[in-house]
């Protein structure tokens, strides 16, 4: 983890990029083709091994697209949505408002189910909208919403999806690899992810787990040329190849990222080792007098979100500034009724790390004079 000889780099407790391993780090050093026979192998292994992690490979593809995790979302609403198609966007954060975001600027037809960013989506106003209104026929949620950390029940949601006969999309960008998901318990047809996240790899490209009869039904869908899921697909299918310029160096970081989770033990082990480090932290956050934004039952073990301390000298631009000088990096708060700042428990960190997060707070709080 961070304590091997040398390390260097300051310790990101983010919600991604995170902090990476060495041997992550070293596979970025080589230089491929994108046509290198060795490099279409490594994309054809990194494919296999995503459409595994579904549990159902035989009904999933899984479509790499350049860009960041966002670009993969916007790629499945533009794609993947029938251009008569209805959307029910659910939301209850920053997240789920960029889904709608895409959907006005794409001129996506669409209807919000709100909900308090430290509550759950409301199932029955779900289960209403679905009924009420039958041109809606693909719903969206996101599954670790990272504005405060909530974990939304994605398999409640996916069955009312599923009884409505729409499609589901789950947007898995801070959850996929570290939170165990069943995709036919879920009813999933569409979730997206990013290497840079629970996986561990560094930025560059996002993937798209598809199941397989939904994506081949959207052939003539896409609204744009670059973000269309299924002619990437069709592309990586023919000759393995990206349709344009692919992330190399990151997708040969991501796939040795994919061998330390099978060597971790996979994701119930890596949701482990994260579940630790998020009860050491919320543990030593306590004793040191914060409060969460989110009471337990909702929080996941992904990223927290802390209520700023009620003292006159707390400043966070300045407790952020110290922890960052003694070689650690939280993240700003994103919650809109409340003065927060998260810390995030994933990437290639320990409990130990953590600990040592929790010193550089306590010495920050006493520097500040924040008692």
């Amino acid at each position: 983890m961070s304590d091997i000889p040398g390390w260097k780099d300051k310790i990101l407790f983010t919600p991604g990029p995170l902090t990476t391993s060495r041997s992550v780090k070293q596979a970025l050093l080589r230089d491929l083709g994108s046509r290198d026979f060795e490099f279409i192998s490594t994309v054809k292994d990194i494919r296999a091994r995503l459409a595994a992690m579904t549990g159902a490979a035989n009904e999933f593809e899984a479509v790499l697209m350049q860009g960041s995790g966002t670009f993969s979302v916007e790629a499945v609403l533009s794609s993947c949505v029938a251009p008569d198609g209805k959307v029910l966007a659910i939301v209850n954060g920053a997240y789920g408002k960029r889904i709608v975001q895409m959907l006005r600027v794409l001129k996506i037809d669409h209807t919000i189910v709100e909900s308090a960013e430290d509550q759950y989506p409301d199932l029955h106003t779900i289960e209403h909208a679905l009924a009420h209104d039958k041109r809606i026929n693909f719903v969206a949620v996101v599954h670790c919403e990272t504005t405060t950390g909530i974990v939304n029940p994605i398999e409640k949601i996916g069955v009312l999806a599923k009884a409505a006969g729409a499609r589901y999309f789950v947007d898995a960008m801070s959850s996929f690899g570290a939170v165990p998901i069943d995709f036919n318990a879920a009813h999933i047809d569409y979730l997206v992810s990013s290497a840079n996240k629970c996986i561990e790899g560094v930025p560059g490209f996002g993937f798209v787990l598809a199941r397989r009869d939904a994506l081949s039904a959207t052939e003539s869908f896409a609204r744009s040329l670059s973000l269309d899921v299924y002619a990437q697909w069709k592309g990586l299918e023919r000759d393995g190849q990206f349709r344009f310029t692919p992330p190399t160096h990151a997708l040969l970081a991501f796939h040795q990222a994919l061998r330390e989770l099978e060597q971790e033990g996979g994701v119930e082990s890596r949701a482990a080792r994260y579940r630790k480090n998020y009860e050491t932290l919320v543990a030593g956050m306590r004793a040191l007098g914060f409060e969460e934004y989110l009471p337990r039952e909702r929080q996941g073990y992904i990223i927290t979100s802390f209520r700023y301390p009620k003292h006159k000298n707390f400043l966070f631009e300045a407790f952020y500034s110290a922890l960052n000088n003694k070689g650690y990096v939280i993240y700003p708060g994103k919650v809109s009724n409340a003065d927060c700042f998260r810390i995030g428990n994933i990437g290639r960190i320990s409990e130990s790390d953590v600990r040592d997060l929790l010193r550089a707070i306590s010495e920050t709080l006493g520097e500040l004079g924040v008692c």
